[in-house]
């Protein structure tokens, strides 16, 4: 080995043995399987509150970012930008109402390939939650890292689908009765038609499902409500019928990582 390549091995492990001084590791591979067109969200508060006027009158939620982080950054960033508002509830069914298509197909195809990394957790990680009745969690489909823009509220007690990767990052704390009210006459009719709607948006949706109802706007607090104080944030009420595994997964299948 020539002097040249030995100083240039020396320099190597020299730089390797600063990295590992500075803490530099490998980026986790959940963050790699991004796709290339997405990127991380910003870092949310560590709890905050949202609230959607709906049609059937307003949700107030509260998020916790430990619960779910990729999640609770993405649903902080998607309020905020609007991404939400004027949004359709194109899944109205026993179990939970689903949402999350933009009715501008530009602002869809702007998130189509956003993928979120999963948020995994241990098997006793006291800061996971629960599918019960009341929580919200990102819809997905099988494949790993394909959650984007479309949430869920469970509307009875889902806890079978913890076990499937669907991590709840929030809960609502008033307005259920509003959930509870949307029009469910469709049923599953809407979602089977996602990739429609998300080239298409509201055109194809109003002429097709006029009767939807909508979140007309879905704003960030600036800190708790007074009414959820008064209520003393009771968690709501639970049912004992779960729901079909495959149920809260989007009908095309999103691409992971």
């Amino acid at each position: 080995m020539s002097r040249v390549s030995k100083l240039f091995g020396l320099i190597a492990l020299l730089c390797l043995a600063i990295g590992c001084e500075d803490g530099v590791k490998p980026r986790d591979p959940a963050i790699q399987a991004v796709d290339a067109g997405g990127a991380l969200p910003e870092t949310c508060p560590d709890e905050y509150w949202v609230k959607f006027d709906t049609t059937r009158g307003d949700v107030v939620m509260e998020v916790h970012r430990a619960w779910s982080p990729y999640g609770a950054d993405r649903f902080y960033e998607l309020v905020k930008s609007g991404f939400y508002d004027g949004c359709k509830v194109f899944r109205v069914v026993p179990f939970v109402v689903q949402f999350g298509i933009n009715g501008d197909p530009h602002v869809s195809a702007k998130w189509h390939d956003a993928n979120l990394p999963d948020d995994k957790y241990e098997v006793r990680d006291t800061n996971r939650k629960s599918n019960l009745r009341g929580y919200i969690t990102f819809a997905k489909s099988q494949l790993p890292n394909s959650r984007t823009t479309q949430i869920f509220i469970n509307c009875i007690d889902n806890s079978n689908l913890d076990r499937q990767g669907f991590t709840p990052f929030g809960v609502v704390l008033s307005g259920m009765e509003a959930i509870d009210a949307l029009y469910s006459s469709y049923g599953e009719e809407p979602s089977h038609s996602q990739e429609r709607i998300v080239k298409e948006g509201d055109a194809y949706l109003s002429a097709a499902f006029p009767k939807l109802d909508s979140i007309r706007t879905a704003t960030i607090l600036p800190g708790k409500p007074a009414e959820a104080e008064k209520q003393d944030v009771k968690k709501p009420a639970e049912s004992k019928k779960p729901a079909e595994p495959s149920a809260v997964q989007p009908a095309p299948a999103k691409k992971g990582g």
